[in-house]
């Protein structure tokens, strides 16, 4: 073959590489904090989210998507693609003296805001960072062009407590305060879900003026609807008294069936037991103080939904809706710690107020460890699964994941079954990006968006002792100091029918998986973090 068609050949790929440059699409992340797998309406749930039931029903709904069943881990494996250990995160912010346990996330792992800016991309991030609270390790410091929230945990909604001040980059605007200001906005009430968005939309809009040839990556880590139970007088309204006369009983099997219609779940997987008083037990009083817990929950979980809605429209307006992939998801199941509330949890040092419905105003507003929607209605919020938030059963680490890229793929309302797990999230933003994939444990999902795929896969879970792997359709699942569970996730996700010592070479050959990954990535058992944990306190 002569130069001349090679020559052409070069020219051709080049200019096909300039074309997908410059069709680089808009990325924008948003996370959910102690959401349940069905408390969404796209999700069989009753809370009223029409923005991400249009982006799911327009885009594609995974039925098997995982987190890592806790905030700080599913934050570092989100933002690296490799498993929380690897990332330096095996626990939550606090460094343990063991590289896997570092609380933060190491200085030679790559985040994917660092990846997507070297590959020319806007990079900003609002909301709760929680991945470090040292300068060098702030969102900053690790990729991002612009960063407004807080770099520890929150907590609160309508204040801000202490360690949790507010920066603007790398400057701190608002320190701990019961009288926060929106500075974008200082005629509004300051509120974590709204102020949140007003900084994403500021970036965006000035990415769109200064930077109008970049594409963006917008990572938006919402703090809800985590506890306290912080919302909006106009978003509780809407959801008062519609629970009193219904109860998580009769709720639970509604969701359920709905799942069923939907083709979430196999209508072979029982619904697991409730593992709290039935709903018929409890007298017209506590009735009514449940009945706001969950009305609370639920505007909380409302108005994140509105907010999404600003960022779409935002996108919209700016004509780059199109060719922006959505990814919606969130950090962990819902707590399950109280039946009722956090409440009595905490007897000795407790100096929270009740959290009745006749003195809401005490609580209200109060920050911290004050209120949740209590165990009861996380039986909800997890359906079916069961177990909860730090687990490693299903409750615990099934996450929704919505994606939306029209000019990505073409389905439309399609659901992927195909297992994926939240490492998977940077090498599919990388891959939509036309930028490089490599040292991940994670995979790329544009090929299952485009189709959805049977090919097994092997994942991990490990935190605070709690574990699992999934191999294929078995999954090898085990609380903190308790034996090995077996279970065919094909026929029983809820995790119901153990099948350990009917198949021991099975369950044999997963712990041996589990044994050899955990040694790999620096998963210790939780006992010896521990004991390291209180050497290095000592000294």
């Amino acid at each position: 073959m002569n130069a001349t068609p090679l020559l052409f050949l070069s020219l051709v790929l080049l200019a096909a590489s300039i074309l997908v440059a410059k069709k680089q699409p808009d990325i924008v992340v948003i996370m959910a904090d102690d959401a349940g797998y069905s408390d969404f309406g796209c999700y069989g749930g009753e809370i009223e989210t029409p923005v991400l039931d249009k982006l799911a029903y327009n885009g594609l709904r995974f039925s098997q998507f995982y987190n890592t069943g806790r905030c700080c881990p599913s934050r570092a494996a989100l933002l690296t693609g490799v498993y929380q250990h690897q990332a330096g995160m095996g626990h939550m912010s606090r460094d343990r003296g063991i590289p896997s346990y570092s609380g933060t996330i190491l200085p030679d792992v790559p985040t994917l805001a660092e990846r997507l800016r070297k590959g020319g991309y806007r990079t900003m991030m609002t909301g709760k960072w929680h991945l470090g609270t040292e300068p060098k390790q702030s969102p900053i410091a690790r990729g991002f062009d612009r960063f407004y929230g807080t770099r520890n945990f929150i907590d609160s909604y309508f204040t801000v407590l202490r360690n949790c001040q507010v920066y603007l980059d790398d400057k701190e605007v608002l320190p701990a305060t019961e009288t926060p200001v929106n500075h974008l906005h200082p005629d509004r009430e300051w509120y974590t879900t709204d102020v949140f968005t007003d900084y994403a939309l500021h970036f965006m809009d000035e990415s769109f003026q200064k930077h109008p040839d970049k594409p963006l990556f917008l990572y938006v880590a919402h703090n809800a609807p985590h506890f306290p139970l912080h919302a909006r007088e106009e978003d509780t309204k809407k959801y008062r008294g519609r629970f009193k006369d219904v109860g998580w009983d009769k709720l639970r099997r509604q969701r359920y069936d709905r799942m069923v219609k939907m083709r979430l779940i196999d209508k072979n997987w029982a619904l697991s037991p409730l593992d709290v008083p039935k709903w018929e037990t409890y007298d017209e009083k506590m009735r009514d103080e449940l009945d706001l817990k969950m009305a609370l929950y639920s505007a909380i979980i409302d108005r994140m939904d509105q907010n999404v809605g600003r960022i779409v429209d935002k996108l919209k307006a700016a004509g780059r809706l199109d060719n922006t992939l959505i990814l919606f998801l969130v950090d962990n199941g819902v707590p399950g710690t109280g039946v009722h509330d956090w409440r009595g949890l905490f007897a000795k040092n407790d100096r929270n107020p009740e959290t009745r419905v006749d003195n809401y105003e005490e609580w209200g507003r109060l920050g911290g460890w004050t209120s949740s929607s209590g165990r009861g209605w996380a039986n909800l919020s997890n359906v079916p699964f069961r177990m909860y938030k730090r687990y490693t059963h299903e409750g615990g680490v099934a996450t929704p994941l919505i994606a939306h890229w029209p000019a990505g793929f073409k389905a439309k309302g399609e659901l992927r079954h195909a297992p994926s797990h939240i490492i998977d999230v940077t090498p599919t933003c990388l891959s939509a990006a036309g930028l490089p994939v490599r040292g991940m444990e994670g995979k790329s999902l544009l090929p299952v968006f485009a189709k959805d795929s049977k090919t097994a896969r092997t994942l991990y879970w490990e935190h605070e002792g709690n574990r699992a792997v999934r191999k294929g359709d078995y999954k090898l699942v085990a609380a903190h100091d308790t034996p090995w569970e077996l279970y065919d996730m094909s026929q029983d996700r809820s995790e119901l029918k153990d099948l350990s010592k009917s198949m021991p070479g099975k369950a044999k050959e997963l712990r041996l998986l589990y044994e050899a990954w955990a040694k790999r990535v620096g998963a210790l058992p939780w006992e010896q973090v521990l004991v390291t944990r209180k050497k290095k306190t000592k000294k």
